[in-house]
């Protein structure tokens, strides 16, 4: 395996990703959209820890009559933010992209389900959090451009075990050609590092093509003592994202991609699926190749929870520094130095 040419979700033949952010004193938020093609994608989804927040999951339980998803909503605004998926709704169905459930072309229904993560008042403005109109602005910047990452869309307010958090990715490329790979909002309770050396979690599973951690000081006491500060007192979060691959596969086996993704994530924080955790994965596939065999499912789900590993440390890694009237943040890279 080794990445894609962007290493990113993109490398997913027909998936776009595109993020808005709230602008203007007092915001700290945003919204991500990951958008296939006009066809949708086949979904499935996964949701663990004690405080979600999502809509149209229902939808995506294998037993239902929904297969295919029309757009990915991953926004902030905790329960609010899922206004964000209504202006995507709208917008697709303007252009007719959705479940037909009429005679004429705009007669349709798009499924957007949706996740988010709690980021009300960071940026001191506890009611300035995504609308529709977020949303909308989302889904027109989607592109199949190398996505921005970092403290981009959904991951504008995020924060990761008291430092600050955002958006990455991370793609596979199987020896078949079968590519897989994540986008992540990281916005954990749980640490991405590991307190009793400063390393990232997810750094030992990094390779070839991905972004490299900063060296750490010889002399880490000021560094450990500065993490364990921020790592206290836990807050409210949510780690939400989108497991992808262009293999052909059923609801259910999306279904077992996203729950993969979680154990991707618990690689890279401690402790993952907490009580102010609501973690939550979408797995997507285009269904641009042919479905897998046994061992082939086996090694592709494989892919997907490293790819969810990588993504987080992406995000850790791609974060800046933020002060806002809410608080200030430190970015891990501005940290070590």
């Amino acid at each position: 395996m080794h990445p894609g040419a962007t290493n990113t979700i993109v490398d997913v033949p027909g998936l776009q990703v595109g993020h808005a952010e709230l602008t203007g004193e007092g915001a700290l938020s945003g919204t991500t959209v990951v958008l296939p093609g006009p066809d949708g994608a086949v979904a499935g989804v996964d949701v663990r820890g004690g405080g979600p927040g999502t809509r149209e999951t229902d939808a995506l339980d294998p037993r239902t009559l929904v297969e295919r998803v029309h757009a990915v909503v991953l926004t902030g605004g905790s329960a609010y933010g899922l206004a964000a998926a209504s202006g995507v709704a709208d917008a697709l169905g303007a252009q007719g992209r959705g479940f037909p459930v009429g005679r004429g072309p705009l007669e349709v229904v798009p499924v957007v389900p949706a996740a988010v993560v709690f980021d009300l008042g960071r940026g001191g403005d506890f009611a300035r959090r995504p609308t529709a109109d977020t949303g909308a602005a989302a889904l027109a910047a989607c592109s199949a451009e190398r996505p921005a990452q970092g403290v981009v869309g959904a991951g504008c307010g995020s924060v990761i075990g008291g430092l600050k958090g955002g958006v990455g990715s991370a793609s596979s490329v199987l020896a078949d050609g079968t590519v897989v790979a994540a986008l992540v909002v990281a916005n954990a309770a749980g640490s991405a590092v590991d307190p009793a050396t400063g390393e990232l979690w997810a750094a030992r599973h990094l390779g070839a093509g991905d972004v490299e951690p900063p060296a750490l000081p010889a002399d880490r006491t000021v560094l450990l003592a500065t993490l364990r500060d921020a790592a206290a007192p836990p807050t409210l979060n949510t780690t939400i994202g989108v497991v992808a691959t262009d293999a052909g596969l059923s609801v259910a086996q999306c279904a077992k991609l996203a729950a993969v993704g979680q154990s991707g994530l618990a690689r890279a924080v401690r402790p993952a699926h907490g009580m102010t955790d609501g973690d939550t994965f979408f797995g997507l596939a285009t269904t641009e190749r042919a479905a897998p065999d046994l061992a082939g499912l086996q090694e592709l789900l494989t892919a997907g929870a490293d790819c969810v590993t990588r993504a987080v440390a992406h995000a850790v890694l791609a974060a800046r520094s933020v002060q806002t009237p809410g608080g200030r943040w430190l970015a891990y890279r501005d940290l070590v130095g």
